[in-house]
């Protein structure tokens, strides 16, 4: 059965679009760990543009579960990462100008690089999983550096305006997923699912858990975060 990773990466946009201190970011993982999730996601930003770095020490502090610190692959962010020692950390891009991730990592361009942090983080005791588009060449490349696991961007099917591009799109995700199991690796999955698009996923049951935020955290602005995550657990359990 797979499990439920929730980001609150949206409680820390409405903070600071609100430019206080609430709602805060722990709270709202404490929260969803109590309503049953299975582990929790942040992401650090270069220019700490939402969550900031009290979020995530408290976040070590705090999370009883899995702690997953979605970052980029530079120096500053190895360094925090072997400091905080998450229990996780996913490579995931990051460009100036998005407001979100629009796609996985490009590790035909920036293998050396990502290989270096992963070694790096991996030789610590800290797993690490790379982030990438549901194509076959980068899971091959990912596979050659040693990742621990593999999260497959679902982005463009969530994304997707018509049935066919719709079909098409999950059509690759179902192809990479079983090819990173072929490989012996763990998969996951995440970004832009909703309580909509999770029901697509149902007897695709190499995925180890899905990695949603934004619509859970939306919802819990009108149900209420236990509501919110009990009701993503159903259905997941559901596939």
């Amino acid at each position: 059965m797979s499990g439920l990773v929730v980001s609150v990466d949206q409680v820390a946009i409405l903070r600071e679009t609100g430019r206080v201190n609430y709602p805060d970011p722990v709270a709202v993982a404490v929260m969803a760990e109590l309503a049953g999730a299975d582990g929790i996601a942040v992401r650090l930003r270069k220019n700490r543009r939402y969550i900031k770095d009290r979020d995530i020490r408290i976040l070590r502090e705090t999370v009883q579960t899995k702690l997953i610190l979605n970052m980029a692959s530079t120096p500053e962010m190895v360094g925090i990462a072997l400091d905080v020692r998450p229990d996780m950390v996913t490579l995931v891009p990051e460009r100036r100008e998005e407001f979100t991730i629009q796609g996985g990592l490009d590790l035909v361009v920036k293998k050396n690089e990502i290989s270096e942090t992963v070694y790096t983080l991996q030789d610590r005791g800290i797993p690490v999983c790379i982030f990438v588009d549901p194509e076959l060449e980068q899971i091959k490349l990912a596979h050659k550096i040693n990742a621990t696991k593999i999260e497959i961007n679902t982005g463009i099917f969530c994304g997707a305006k018509t049935p066919r591009k719709r079909d098409i799109a999950f059509s690759k995700i179902v192809d990479a997923v079983k090819f990173v199991r072929k490989l012996n690796i763990t998969v996951t999955a995440g970004h832009g699912l909703c309580y909509t698009t999770i029901k697509a996923f149902k007897g695709l049951n190499e995925i180890e858990a899905f990695s949603i935020g934004n619509s859970i955290v939306s919802k819990a602005i009108l149900v209420g975060m236990e509501r919110a995550v009990g009701e993503m657990l159903v259905l997941i359990r559901e596939l």
